[in-house]
């Protein structure tokens, strides 16, 4: 009894060391980027970011400030901002640009939509030349298109603090109050009257 005992652990324990070793076992992506938008209410930003193809993660948090340990409640100096982690081999900074662009008014010096005052404001956080570039031009060009003067922060990447828990992935799991503050808030509206209804 025991000889069978420890030939069938012996034999779970092989398989497991096959199967771990074997293609099948799940690949870590080849490489990873992140870049930083803040763009009123984060749990807005990381919904539009979330729906982008190549984007692995997004997280809600407190971008830019200097004081230790910003929280909801005390985050006075940084912006709500999300992180996004990305495959650049599926989509790439300037495409991340152009979506982010097209989820803010970049006319609003005073915050986004219903959410007014300094945390709320809309920055690029950039993290190399390239990407300092890429927001410039960009921010250019919406300024010409439109002729308005573009009110959007380009800043580089300093301290990026997660924000508490229940405000990440906010849209999925409280999908009702989402909807409600995000068409309160007058948010849909007015990126359709700047960008046109989404296709």
């Amino acid at each position: 009894m025991i000889a069978r005992w420890i030939l069938a652990a012996a034999a779970a324990l092989l398989l497991a060391v096959l199967a771990a070793g074997s293609g099948s076992a799940p690949s870590r992506a080849a490489s990873s980027d992140t870049a930083i938008f803040a763009g009123g209410c984060f749990w807005c930003m990381e919904a539009a970011f979330d729906e982008v193809d190549g984007v692995t993660e997004t997280i809600s948090g407190y971008a830019g400030g200097t004081k230790p340990n910003p929280n909801y409640g005390d985050h006075a100096g940084y912006a709500e901002a999300v992180k996004v982690t990305y495959d650049p081999a599926k989509v790439t900074y300037a495409k991340l640009l152009d979506h982010y662009w097209r989820n803010i008014d970049p006319f609003d010096a005073e915050g986004q939509f219903c959410d007014k005052g300094p945390a709320y404001r809309s920055v690029v956080f950039v993290g190399n030349d390239e990407e300092k570039k890429l927001a410039e031009t960009t921010k250019e060009e919406i300024a010409a298109r439109f002729k308005q003067r573009v009110e959007t922060e380009i800043k580089p990447t300093t301290t990026f603090t997660a924000a508490e828990d229940y405000h990440q992935d906010y849209h999925n799991l409280n999908p009702v109050s989402y909807k409600y503050y995000k068409w309160g808030c007058g948010r849909a509206q007015r990126l359709a009257a700047i960008w046109g209804k989404p296709s």
